[in-house]
């Protein structure tokens, strides 16, 4: 496989999956008491805390509700699309390559 098609591949998988996270992450806000630090809650609480926190200073919760994994979710979509999607960074220079070669 070639090395741009393998980043092209990865980072795919990491955007998604990061993704995935917060979407975990957005669902167990409705249940207050689950511990995003004990056990396998620490997968979810994890990857996300860290950009969560910082986020949490300039975004405020609305009406109680804490909307940063919202918003991290739009970000981190919009930044796989515009990487990897369709026409996507990645996706247009390995066409371009094809042509090419």
């Amino acid at each position: 496989m070639p090395p741009l098609a393998l980043l092209h591949l990865a980072l795919g998988l990491l955007l998604s999956g990061w993704t995935l996270l917060f979407l975990f992450r957005i669902v167990l806000t409705w249940y207050p008491q689950v511990d995003l630090s004990k056990g396998v809650m620490r997968l979810i609480g994890g990857p996300t805390e860290p950009l969560l926190a910082p986020t949490r200073r300039l975004i405020q919760p609305i009406g109680g509700v804490d909307v940063t994994p919202v918003v991290w979710v739009g970000l981190i979509s919009l930044l796989r699309e515009l990487v990897v999607g369709q026409q996507g960074l990645i996706t247009q220079v390995m066409l371009r390559a094809q042509q090419v070669g």
